[in-house]
């Protein structure tokens, strides 16, 4: 087994962007869909990085990997993507060590979300982790990991309200066209894309619009069908989008390509529409805002929109941090002891081969020597002096890394990796 715990050797990187420093124009570039991540995790194998997990997202691009230098982990995502190392470094960010762990925290339980308490990220970290499993890119630090934010973000919102009132694109989105429409029941809505964000979109516009004039547009029209029948919405097909363009009155787009899917000629400007751009990168062209009656808002104006409950929230914000260091001491814990794991093996096989030896010596020269009992007792003392071993390194007034290094000399140890 390998050492996966974090050293100068060997270290674990956070490498990324997002909101707060790339508007959704860059953003874009940079942007993965699940091909470009399964590529992505196979060079990264072949180029020999030790584990990595990939996250995109309307609001973030992410690495999380093991390797001697960040540079490896930024070249493979800019190769992989529309933009460069030079446009990548002047709004990223690159996190090392316990500052990864940390930031894996902060993202994966809605504190680094562009809506406060969008825990919606999580899922992407499940599916990226997934990813990396069936690529064999995963490893037993990185599930732990996974696995240590994944239990933060489920005792945060169990047992706070940061999540309470809009803390989504997709609510907000709803949000800003109840607040932005008038006598919106009687208004035709089309929603083109039924991805999860369109999935969400829908069901909230559902719940608080009481509106039936929903049509849902997909590449897939099985797609749209599944989530239609749940609500008893209209589907069209495809190659109906322009005709249904032109009698909407509101049109959200959350197609996620990484090309416009709506352009200029595709609109009827004879009547007001409005157009939200829930897609990153943009999926509606930019030249939009020149037709007259057509407003067009995307998703980073929407992620502004402060509700009522974002003060509320705010007063949790100590409490989910509380619950983030508990559960990340628990997983630093378990990573120390990974550490200094394989010379505690060591160890125990030592003195286990002493014990066989010295055990075949006794039998040999005493007659009537009890063998059984030898081993019981011997067995015994071994556990207590590996466990008094393993005490001794999780003192925090210990050096680890000196008292592993004399330990591996007293004992002559040689460690093996598998």
């Amino acid at each position: 087994m390998r050492n996966y715990h974090i050293s100068k050797h060997n270290s674990f990187y956070a490498v990324g962007l997002s909101y707060k420093k790339a508007d959704a124009e860059v953003r874009g570039k940079f942007s993965l869909d699940v091909p470009a991540i399964d590529h992505i995790l196979g060079k990264a194998k072949e180029i020999g990085i030790d584990g990595l997990l990939a996250i995109s997202t309307c609001n973030r691009t992410e690495l999380y990997g093991f390797a001697q230098h960040p540079y490896q982990l930024i070249k493979l995502l800019c190769d992989e993507t529309h933009g460069t190392v030079e446009e990548f470094q002047e709004v990223a960010y690159v996190y090392k060590n316990h500052d990864a762990i940390s930031h894996m925290f902060k993202v994966g339980t809605g504190l680094d979300s562009q809506i406060l308490g969008d825990f919606e990220i999580i899922s992407q970290i499940k599916q990226g982790f997934y990813r990396s499993k069936k690529q064999e890119m995963a490893n037993p630090f990185l599930e732990r990991l996974c696995n240590a934010v994944i239990q933060a973000s489920k005792r945060i919102k169990n047992e706070t309200e940061l999540s309470s009132g809009a803390t989504s694109v997709a609510f907000a989105s709803v949000k800003y066209i109840l607040d932005n429409v008038d006598d919106i029941s009687s208004k035709n809505i089309l929603l083109f894309g039924t991805g999860k964000i369109g999935r969400n979109t829908c069901e909230n516009l559902v719940k608080h619009s009481n509106n039936s004039h929903i049509t849902l547009i997909n590449r897939t029209r099985e797609k749209a069908e599944d989530i239609a029948g749940k609500f008893q919405l209209t589907v069209k097909d495809y190659g109906d989008l322009q005709t249904e363009i032109r009698k909407t009155d509101i049109l959200v787009v959350a197609t996620g390509a990484q090309l416009p899917t709506v352009s200029k000629a595709l609109i009827y400007p004879k009547k007001p529409l409005l157009v939200l751009d829930l897609s990153v990168p943009k999926n509606v062209s930019d030249d939009v805002k020149e037709l007259d009656n057509v407003t067009l808002v995307h998703l980073d104006q929407l992620s502004q929109i402060t509700d009522e409950n974002l003060a509320k929230r705010k007063e949790y914000v100590p409490k989910a941090e509380a619950i983030i260091e508990k559960v990340k001491k628990d997983f630093l814990k378990w990573l120390e002891t990974r550490k200094f794991a394989p010379v505690i093996n060591a160890l125990k096989d030592k003195l286990n081969t002493m014990k066989t030896e010295e055990i075949d010596f006794q039998t040999k020269k005493i007659e009537g020597f009890d063998q059984l009992q030898a081993e019981i007792i011997s067995d015994r003392i071994i556990q207590k002096i590996t466990k008094q071993f393993a005490n001794h390194l999780k003192s925090n007034e210990v050096d680890t890394d000196d008292s592993l290094e004399l330990i591996q000399k007293v004992f002559q140890l040689e460690l093996h990796s598998k």
